[in-house]
């Protein structure tokens, strides 16, 4: 009886560890969606600034005060905002292939250890 208890034993550790990297991917998926929405919303201002003329005032948001802001200067802070969401939004999928995977290799391993505990409970003939 001591190698069924000892499957089981493993089969609650590895439902364990599939379970956080359930938590993991949930939390990958997540963070990539909010990447998707400040990409969107970051590309409408390039978008808008791109239909400014040179003596258009910009403004930028400071806590509560608006403070006039140099049109070039707002434009390259656009830009290299929407290059470091880019990077990060790669960074993000390159995290959720490898959590993906994860999560099949210890479905499989679950998968295996079940497997294992029903021909265990087989009677013998």
């Amino acid at each position: 009886m001591s190698s069924l208890q000892s499957l089981r034993e493993k089969l609650q550790a590895a439902s364990v560890e599939y379970q956080k990297t359930q938590l993991d991917l949930s939390n990958a998926v997540e963070a990539r969606q909010k990447l998707d929405t400040q990409l969107a919303e970051n590309e409408l201002v390039k978008k808008e600034f791109a239909l400014l003329k040179p003596e258009n005032t910009v403004y930028k948001q400071v806590g509560p005060v608006l403070v006039k802001q140099d049109q070039a200067e707002a434009k390259s802070t656009v830009d290299t905002r929407l290059e470091f969401i880019r990077g990060e939004i790669k960074r993000i999928e390159t995290q959720l292939k490898d959590i993906e995977a994860e999560a099949e290799k210890k479905k499989s391993e679950i998968v295996e250890i079940q497997t294992a505990i029903q021909q265990h409970n087989q009677p013998s003939t």
